[in-house]
């Protein structure tokens, strides 16, 4: 059944051959947000005798994404997670390295800002949180280095505390669906200020994405476990991460409500909290039927992924059942990944 993923007898060959084919585990790395989930799957599967457990790393999105497209050969990860999708730069790097590869989304999460239950829930306007973060905002009309030093300097209501939020690196999709979401939708496609001090400079809101570098946005690495210590620590501080991790610590962390919405699971589900995205994982046809257990590790998914399974348990937000339907039958079809289904 493998062997018509397009997968020739010459790649085979050159897969065999390579000094890596001691490896008869799946090799899967990304995102650290999907991590837990992908790490939740490797772990049921590993219980199949047949199967050796899943080695599941984090690193990024980035990381996923590109590692999947690095090449064709066991030295190379298998499978890549993102919390962001694909760009078509990243495709075109793996169609160079004559990769093929299916995506595949796996559930939904929300990105959350929060802080230490020591200090009061936060309620705050995504536009005004994008403003506290975006590395140029407007003042008197012009484009300046972010001045706002306080939580307060940016709106009258908010605490008199200074603005010091750790968050993932620029490798993470946590990182670039916050910075679209928050900096440039919320922020400075709504702000009427904002939107005319671009115009004037010539910008475009794209340019938002850049977060603050003086120290007011602190860049904690890809762990978020990471971030949720320094957040125990300092009840002043605030951090960006997914919703799981909230979900894992809700006895001393809490959510910041984003126009009135705490992150709950349930408003995750329902939409109504506004900053959330999609999880994917990428997997390359040209392993599967190779490296044991690739196949048997997508469908390890569908078992888990519903209202009612571990994923959920852990914090994932489940795909409606149609969606959930749509994925499931492409880990059997495996459609190659395109740019114009980026479009």
């Amino acid at each position: 059944m493998f062997l018509r993923l397009a997968t020739t007898a010459a790649t085979l060959t050159a897969l065999m051959s390579t000094p890596a084919m001691a490896r008869d585990n799946v090799s899967i790395a990304g995102s650290s947000t999907v991590l837990p989930f992908a790490t939740i799957v490797a772990e049921r599967l590993g219980r199949n005798p047949a199967f050796n457990t899943p080695v599941v790393e984090s690193g990024g999105s980035s990381v996923g994404k590109k590692g999947v497209c690095d090449g064709i050969g066991t030295e190379f990860i298998d499978i890549g997670n993102a919390s962001s999708r694909m760009k078509s730069g990243e495709l075109e790097y793996c169609d160079a390295n004559g990769v093929k590869i299916t995506e595949i989304k796996v559930g939904y999460d929300g990105i959350v800002f929060a802080n230490s239950k020591d200090a009061a829930q936060l309620e705050i306007s995504r536009s005004d949180l994008g403003k506290a973060l975006t590395a140029k905002v407007a003042v008197n009309g012009e484009l300046v280095d972010n001045p706002f030093k306080t939580w307060k300097d940016v709106n009258p209501a908010l605490p008199n505390v200074a603005i010091r939020v750790y968050g993932p690196p620029t490798t993470s999709g946590t990182r670039a669906s916050f910075a679209e979401i928050i900096n440039e939708k919320a922020f400075c496609k709504k702000d009427d200020e904002m939107k005319a001090a671009l115009k004037a400079a010539g910008k475009k809101a794209k340019s938002c994405r850049a977060m603050r570098t003086d120290g007011a946005y602190i860049e904690a690495g890809e762990q978020d476990n990471l971030i949720v210590q320094k957040l125990q620590e300092d009840s002043e501080t605030f951090g960006i991460f997914g919703f799981s991790y909230l979900d894992q610590n809700s006895d001393t962390l809490q959510g910041a409500k984003l126009d009135g919405v705490a992150p709950t699971f349930e408003a995750i589900a329902d939409g109504s909290y506004k900053a959330s995205r999609a999880l994917f994982m990428y997997v390359k046809h040209q392993h599967i039927g190779v490296v044991p257990g690739i196949a048997e590790y997508m469908t390890e998914w569908t078992k888990h992924w519903d209202e009612d399974g571990i994923l959920a348990d852990a914090g994932m937000i489940p795909m409606p059942t149609a969606e959930r339907e749509e994925m499931a039958a492409r880990m059997t079809a495996l459609p190659v990944l395109t740019a114009d289904a980026l479009k």
